[in-house]
């Protein structure tokens, strides 16, 4: 008898999941460069709404999908059955090689670095470099800290997905707990006013932040694209499709109140982040820094960098843990249609885990860790990804015409005005993205295309 997946996530497993995979720093680093974008608090503010009512929409769709095809994998299988397999190997091959291991090791290394903040820089020991053309590696604690949190996370992913779920909602809690505490404390605690939402950031000075990213439509755009970034992750809880109960009525909960819950706080602690200091002071944060640090040292002086550094940490922990999680369904599904190695469909007797597709996924997030590659590998493909995100969308249409109304469950809101929306959206990122990186944009394609030649191999003998 062949182990299989268990439906272990329950409705509070798999919203924890939402918010804990979405939620990561944006929450305390990206207020400053937006208003430098856009200028004044209640631009901010309006970014910040508008960006989490494209995601909802994104995620109410993705609920109707994930609603007709329950199974690990969630965006794999969704293009697959809307397209075909050649074009879901190629997303499949991008999340593994680049885009989810990428985003492991990137979320690993800044784990590593928030401990070395909180421990006062003791973690910078380098005990040797590799020398590789053009590229020096540094080896040293960091890059332990790095992989024993790669390690720690596959080992708790490796237990039941109940346990994982559990591990995942308490993170979550912790992570939702700071930032409320954060917001209620600069309220309680911090001398502010309300009138500074009627003053602007224009004279600050906004370091490292481009003039043509400052005011106007380029402004917006460029606040928009870094709130979205700090909503991005919602989709990988799909991924987890086949361990959800009752995955009709589950998976639209957790997308729907995830999202609402992850708007919800964005919007609150970044209100009191004006409340606190002025736009013009928030703006003048130096890029080292972060605008939750200068807030939380108004009312706790010089404890506020390791109070932050904590919550980050835990943050970044979480986060850690859930795209480990969700990532590994990914080489799963594709083995499961034969085109990875086989091996990695084995699924543990006692715990029903793909463990073997864990532990590829951790060996290959390492090696990017040490290489140090991580972060040009995950902008490289950006474009590539908003590909598939539009593409997902679009299936929508497709489905409604194939199935009949009977064999859907669940029917997103706001049909088709609601992904007609997302689209648009997704079309205006990739065209701003094109123009303003056409090269690295390129560059991500052909990392994509470099899967055909793989495909046609494993596909060959099916």
């Amino acid at each position: 008898m062949t182990t299989t997946l268990v439906r272990g996530l329950g409705p509070v497993a798999a919203t924890a999941i939402v918010v804990g995979n979405v939620i990561g720093t944006g929450v305390f680093l990206k207020s400053r460069v937006m208003t430098c974008n856009v200028g004044t608090p209640g631009r901010v503010i309006a970014v910040w709404v508008v960006a989490g009512l494209l995601s909802l929409a994104g995620a109410l769709t993705y609920a109707e999908l994930a609603a007709v095809w329950p199974r690990a994998g969630g965006e794999y299988v969704f293009i697959r059955e809307g397209y075909n397999s050649a074009l879901a190997f190629l997303f499949g091959w991008m999340r593994f090689f680049v885009a989810g291991a990428g985003a492991l090791a990137a979320l690993a290394a800044g784990l590593a670095i928030f401990l070395n903040v909180l421990f006062r820089g003791t973690l910078n020991t380098i005990y040797f470099t590799f020398e590789l053309p053009g590229l020096p590696v540094p080896f040293g604690e960091l890059q332990v800290v790095a992989l024993v949190a790669i390690a720690f996370v596959t080992l708790i992913n490796c237990a039941s997905i109940s346990v994982g779920g559990r591990f995942a909602t308490a993170l979550t809690a912790l992570k939702v707990g700071s930032i409320i505490a954060l917001g209620l404390g600069a309220l309680i605690f911090a001398s502010g006013n309300w009138i500074n939402f009627l003053e602007t950031g224009a004279n600050g000075s906004c370091e490292g932040v481009a003039a043509a990213a400052r005011g106007g439509v380029a402004g917006f755009v460029a606040a928009m694209l870094g709130a979205l970034w700090a909503y991005n992750g919602w989709n990988e809880m799909t991924f987890v499709s086949g361990e959800v109960k009752n995955p009709t009525r589950n998976i639209p909960i957790a997308l729907v109140t995830g999202m609402l819950i992850c708007s919800g706080l964005y919007v609150f602690v970044n209100s009191t982040y004006f409340y606190v200091l002025t736009p013009a002071e928030i703006a003048t944060v130096p890029a080292t820094s972060s605008v939750a640090a200068v807030v939380v040292e108004k009312f706790l002086g010089p404890l506020a960098i390791s109070l932050i550094a904590a919550a980050m940490l835990t943050s970044t922990l979480g986060a850690l843990h859930i795209s480990t999680m969700a990532n590994s369904r990914i080489p799963y599904a594709l083995a499961k249609d034969d085109l990875f190695p086989k091996s990695l469909t084995k699924v543990s007797e006692r715990t029903h885990i793909p463990v073997r597709a864990l532990l590829a996924q951790a060996v290959w997030a390492s090696v990017l860790t040490l290489s140090g590659s991580y972060d040009t590998l995950t902008d490289y493909v950006i474009f590539a990804n908003w590909i598939f995100f539009g593409l997902v969308i679009a299936s929508v249409f497709m489905i409604r015409k194939r199935k009949p109304v009977a064999e859907v469950t669940y029917r997103a809101w706001g049909y088709p005005t609601v992904p007609i929306l997302f689209l648009c959206t997704t079309a205006c990122l990739l065209v701003v993205t094109l123009v303003t990186a056409p090269v690295r944009s390129l560059i991500g394609l052909a990392l994509v295309a470099l899967g055909l030649p793989v495909y046609y191999y494993r596909s060959r003998g099916n």
